[in-house]
């Protein structure tokens, strides 16, 4: 079937592009009509369109896209988890079957480990809040997963990830518990301070805000000064040095602002026993005394002082300390 000369968009006439530039364009058929383009049938008159179904030539065939071409669907998650898995059996099967220490050993051993590493990556995110850096988390995570690759035994119907990941999560807590903290918190408030964070960020997605104190206590039925405890101990990762300068405030080490110990500090109680026991001596004796040991005077100076002798002066200062002692409570 022809399109009408009439309605056919007029083209005007292409040489095919796969001859050679110096051929001469091929002969028109018997019965054709002189000056007829190539790609027209006897049937066309001369400027119509070739019949319908038949493929296009040329600069324009080339620079139209194709008709019919649908992009590949996105790979979904699983679809990537799902193929994951499934390397990971083969490379299972094939390092089975390798003896240890060869080169190919290592090859199919090192694309285990390159295949699960979103695992890891996976298993180190849910310890963002640590304020370490994510590199170093990862990379003690790959430990893990390389000693559950060594370790992984196919014939036991357990799945690669299942197997591994409580490997990897270890691995890193092992890091935090060993190499990060220089505070070692006891274990029971450790294990209690994870179940605060998690109370916390159930009760935050429930109110849409910061829980209290009160709170989360009732969400986990323990007292208010165990939530405290447990956050305090949570954010005790290393030990503040005394020396070291107050950031920001400017202010000196905690060493400059402690105070010392003070020598007179173990007289202050005496002092007052002394003071509370001279009210009741006689004004005399009292007098004596304070000559004798605040103005240290000497027992003849204290006799020219008050007009006695000094023979009287000394046994006044002997039943004075008598009383004293006698009243000294501390001594008793």
């Amino acid at each position: 079937m022809t399109v009408p000369a009439s309605t056919a968009p007029q083209v005007p006439p292409q040489q095919d592009l796969r001859q050679e530039p110096h051929e001469e364009p091929p002969a028109a058929p018997a019965g054709a009509s002189p000056g007829a383009s190539p790609g027209t049938s006897p049937g066309n008159p001369p400027g119509a369109s070739p019949a319908a179904g038949a493929a296009p030539t040329g600069p324009a065939a080339q620079a139209a896209p194709p008709a019919h071409t649908a992009p590949f669907p996105p790979r979904s998650q699983s679809t990537r988890g799902a193929d994951t898995r499934a390397l990971t059996q083969v490379l299972f099967g094939q390092l089975k079957g390798l003896e240890p220490g060869t080169s190919e050993h290592h090859r199919v051993r090192g694309a285990l480990i390159e295949a699960n590493l979103p695992l890891v990556r996976y298993a180190a995110a849910r310890f963002r809040s640590r304020n370490e850096p994510m590199e170093d988390v990862v990379q003690v995570g790959t430990i893990g997963l390389i000693n559950a690759i060594d370790r992984f035994d196919p014939e036991r119907g357990v799945q690669f990830p299942t197997f591994a990941m409580p490997t990897v999560v270890g691995e890193i807590k092992r890091y935090f518990r060993d190499n990060v903290r220089t505070v070692h918190v006891p274990r029971r408030l450790h294990e209690l301070w994870v179940q605060v964070n998690a109370a916390t960020e159930d009760l935050t997605t429930l109110h849409g805000r910061t829980p209290t104190t009160a709170e989360i206590a009732e969400r986990l039925r323990i007292g208010e000064d165990e939530v405290l405890s447990c956050i305090e101990a949570g954010r005790s990762y290393h030990a503040t040095s005394l020396e070291a300068a107050q950031e920001g405030d400017g202010m000196p080490g905690l060493l400059d602002r402690l105070g010392y110990e003070d020598p007179e500090l173990a007289g202050v109680e005496h002092r007052d026993l002394v003071r509370h026991l001279l009210v009741q001596l006689p004004e005399r004796e009292q007098r004596i005394l304070l000559l004798r040991y605040y103005n240290n005077l000497t027992q003849s100076q204290i006799s020219a002082e008050l007009g006695v002798s000094q023979m009287h002066v000394s046994r006044l200062l002997a039943r004075s300390f008598a009383r004293l002692r006698s009243a000294n409570r501390i001594e008793a």
